[in-house]
């Protein structure tokens, strides 16, 4: 790890940038994942399950629809708003906190089950994250994962960004969380086992000029690129991403579906 780097400030950046959209609008759309990562993770009635870097609580919803003592966690308190709100529609008991994925308020052993659903993959300091992450969890426990691919759609959606908006020197892509050597880098000296299994999630839009309309407005790294470029920077980044898409999009003429490929992880604890 580069000492050099200066990870705070890093997160101050990027914690601003998740707040100036509105995650929750896309988030929503990804239910889907949270629901197939709580039956990976085989959740039991009762467990106590922790969700980090939670956003509007895909996970916690999931672990909570299967009786599970949830507490939902994320550093943007806007997004806990959003997650309360639908747990209260659902009838739900979830407790959510403000919490940093990379200095989580919990005792060791904590957890029965430690969750993320491409949440703790964009905290910078990834060794920290993941020590944390399997601090809390308890022995024998399990961490379950959705963590976007470098080669799946939301990677290349990044790695568009960073032509445009060159990241911090030596910081390494929150898709490096989706190479599995990266995972038993980070997890193997304290896991069991670890389970990766590749697959896919289709983002469904009308077409890619209104996939970049909702992810600019929304979507913080997106929204935050597009307001620090320049107009003619701005328009070679709407062209990349629209080119990209139309590259990607499977749905054919008319409307938009862009598979998306992300790694879902178990990781039993040593």
């Amino acid at each position: 790890m580069d000492t050099a780097i200066d990870f705070s400030a890093i997160k101050t950046r990027q914690q601003t940038a998740w707040a100036s959209g509105d995650y929750a609008v896309i988030g929503t759309t990804l239910q889907i994942v949270g629901e197939s990562l709580a039956e990976a993770c085989n959740l039991c009635c009762d467990e106590r399950v922790l969700d980090v870097a939670a956003g509007n609580g895909n996970a916690s919803l999931a672990a909570a629809r299967r009786g599970c003592k949830v507490t939902s966690t994320d550093y943007v308190g806007s997004l806990l708003e959003h997650g309360a709100a639908r747990a209260q529609a659902e009838g739900l008991t979830i407790d959510f906190q403000l919490a940093d994925a990379e200095a989580l308020p919990f005792a060791n052993a904590s957890f029965d089950a430690v969750l993320s659903t491409f949440g703790a993959m964009f905290a910078p300091d990834q060794a920290r994250t993941a020590t944390e992450m399997l601090r809390v969890c308890r022995p024998g426990g399990r961490i379950g994962m959705a963590n976007w691919t470098p080669e799946g759609f939301i990677g290349q959606v990044f790695k568009t960004l960073g032509r445009h908006l060159p990241p911090p020197a030596g910081l390494q892509p929150p898709s490096r969380w989706g190479v599995v050597a990266q995972l038993e880098a980070l997890f193997g000296s304290s896991a069991a086992s670890i389970q990766a299994k590749p697959l896919v999630f289709n983002f469904r839009y009308r077409s890619a000029a209104h996939f970049i309309e909702v992810f600019r407005t929304w979507y913080g790294p997106v929204h935050k690129a597009f307001a620090a470029l320049p107009p003619e920077g701005a328009l070679a980044l709407e062209q990349d991403l629209t080119a990209l898409l139309q590259r990607m999009n499977s749905g054919g003429p008319g409307t938009l579906v862009v598979p998306s490929e992300y790694l879902e992880i178990v990781v039993t604890r040593r």
